[in-house]
């Protein structure tokens, strides 16, 4: 039974990965691995939150999550685009401002080292503040060069339900709901130094009450707010609206049930070792829990904003997006998987194909890993293969995806893939659609191995052009043919 997991590939990601002459002399000329990255669709994707945005009648950024990927021709895309950036670090600050980001459209997020908030409050950004104590230290940086008042937005977390319970997580990151007296008490002390925005929050999670009651937190916050003498007027909800990998959810189901199947022993294995994925055999009961990504999502990226923005408020029983309108209050969001859907593919190059003489076949790829990060973010789908000359003979093959360092872990993914045939030295492996956080987040020269490339590929007409990633820019003559 193949058990396949088959890419979700549209618009120009689908029509780039037909042209398999270009993908061969692409990885011919630039090694494996190599990335693809597509700018234009980045800023289609923007015009999709955008419209969700209309829809509600809301005003606000969109802030692209800088750290989903490192590719400069998608930062430059969206610095030409209706968008703003959210940026992690002292690098992703220097890197948003050099692609052509003004301040007024960049937000710095995460932990933040005194030089990253020194450069944030020299040039205006906007600071989204973890604590009461980043407060403290950025105000004393403020004070301490003469700089003009920082705008900042203080990142809650910790929020408690007003209606069902609901379950959520703790968080090590931002200012408890409990403790926003802290937080009226620091701004007011830092009120010359710093422009309090108003509020934000940012769940590891993709569960929509968990959110919903996170907004419903913020909008109380912000009542507290003006109690307090300020006058907020900004709810950054952040990201994690995600994106539906597989074409087609049946094969998501039928692959979960199966995967419990091999766990209890009711069937042959479908991972390498009999990997459960979280899950355990235990006296014939299945425990633990399935630790992967929701390949298959009915509803992700704008649309699911849109799902959260009607999703009724606990405590004023009306749709959070119709509070925040009628509070005149503007909303961002954080993006950055879901600005991604679509923008990017990863190509390995076929080394070896071998069967183990115990009915496995494990192929070896140009690459590893950290080259495609699968695995590391439990997203599970399969490769496209991209045969060099006339395909082989149309048959299901499952393998095993091998990488090219010398340890035992090194799988570009613990499940059997399933290709459209038996594969061979030469041909090329496309994983689609890994924009987001799945082509370079945890790229690294492991063994010294060659790190991979990224291509910049754009449509002029009906003919694609490319180039190096570093050397893309969105200026005349690259939007014709968009």
């Amino acid at each position: 039974m193949a058990l396949k997991l088959q890419p979700r590939v549209e618009g120009d990601l689908r029509l780039l990965l037909t042209e398999h002459d270009l993908l061969h002399r692409l990885a011919d000329g630039l090694g494996s691995p190599l990335n693809l990255v597509l700018p234009d669709q980045v800023v289609r994707n923007v015009h999709g939150f955008r419209e969700v945005y209309r829809e509600h009648h809301l005003s606000g950024g969109v802030y692209f999550a800088h750290k989903a990927n490192r590719s400069r021709a998608l930062i430059r895309g969206l610095a030409a685009a209706d968008a703003g950036i959210d940026v992690a670090s002292l690098g992703e600050l220097q890197s948003a401002l050099s692609a052509g980001f003004r301040p007024e459209r960049i937000m710095a997020t995460g932990p933040k080292s005194r030089e990253f908030l020194w450069l944030a409050a020299r040039t205006g950004v906007t600071v989204n503040a973890d604590s009461v104590t980043e407060l403290d230290t950025l105000a004393a940086i403020v004070a301490a060069h003469g700089l003009p008042r920082v705008p900042v937005l203080a990142r809650l977390s910790g929020f408690v339900s007003a209606g069902t319970n609901v379950l959520t997580r703790t968080s090590r990151f931002g200012i408890p709901e409990a403790g926003l007296d802290d937080l009226w008490e620091t701004l007011t002390a830092h009120r010359d130094h710093l422009e309090f925005l108003g509020v934000a929050y940012h769940l590891d999670t993709v569960a929509l009450p968990e959110k919903a009651v996170a907004l419903d937190g913020c909008l109380s916050a912000m009542d507290q707010a003006h109690a307090h003498g300020f006058q907020p007027r900004v709810i950054d909800i952040g990201g994690g609206f995600g994106v539906s990998y597989l074409a087609d959810g049946s094969e998501w189901e039928a692959w979960t049930t199966e995967l419990t199947a091999a766990v209890l022993g009711r069937r042959p294995p479908i991972t390498w070792h009999g990997h459960g994925y979280g899950l355990r055999n235990e006296g014939g009961t299945v425990r633990g829990s399935l630790s992967v990504y929701p390949a298959h999502r009915a509803v992700s990226g704008p649309g699911y904003l849109g799902r959260l923005l009607a999703t009724g408020s606990a405590r004023h029983h009306r749709p959070l997006g119709a509070l925040v309108l009628d509070s005149l209050y503007d909303l961002h969001t954080e993006p950055g998987r879901a600005l991604l859907d679509q923008c990017g593919a990863v190509l390995l190059r076929i080394e070896e194909v071998r069967d183990d003489g115990n009915g496995e076949t494990f192929v070896r790829v140009a690459g590893n890993g950290t080259d495609v990060g699968l695995e590391p973010h439990g997203v599970l789908m399969d490769p496209l293969l991209v045969p060099r000359g006339a395909p082989g003979p149309p048959e299901p093959a499952g393998v095993y995806l091998t990488g090219n360092l010398c340890l035992e872990s090194d799988l570009i993914t613990r499940r059997k893939v399933w290709l459209a045939h038996r594969p061979r030295p030469g041909d090329l492996l496309v994983f689609a659609n890994t924009g987001g956080y799945l082509m370079d987040f945890g790229a690294g020269g492991a063994l010294m191995q060659p790190t991979a490339r990224t291509v910049a590929a754009f449509r002029s007409g009906e003919t694609w052009q490319w180039c190096l990633d570093e050397q893309y820019w969105p200026v005349t003559g690259r939007e014709e043919g968009n």
